[in-house]
């Protein structure tokens, strides 16, 4: 199962054999948000607190697209090689 702070692999997409931790889930729609994965970009209108511009931000992608990467498994297979 995928929680939030867990390491995940993209499976699919652009962002393909890419690693990045869980930030965000939104279990209703079995979506996910993965640190620096899925970079989409965003205008943010100026307002008295915030300056504006084109900023870039992750996006939610689909649970089936992300697999779950176990660090004991990682580093047995490394030794391997």
């Amino acid at each position: 199962m995928i929680k939030k702070g867990l390491k995940v692999r993209v499976l699919t997409g652009k962002d393909k054999k890419k690693e990045g931790e869980v930030i965000e889930i939104d279990r209703s729609n079995n979506r996910a948000k993965v640190k620096e994965i899925n970079m989409a970009k965003k205008h943010v209108k100026t307002t008295k607190e915030k300056k504006g511009g084109i900023v870039s931000k992750e996006s939610f992608i689909h649970l089936s697209n992300l697999k779950l990467v176990d660090e004991k498994t990682v580093k047995k297979t490394e030794a391997k090689k």
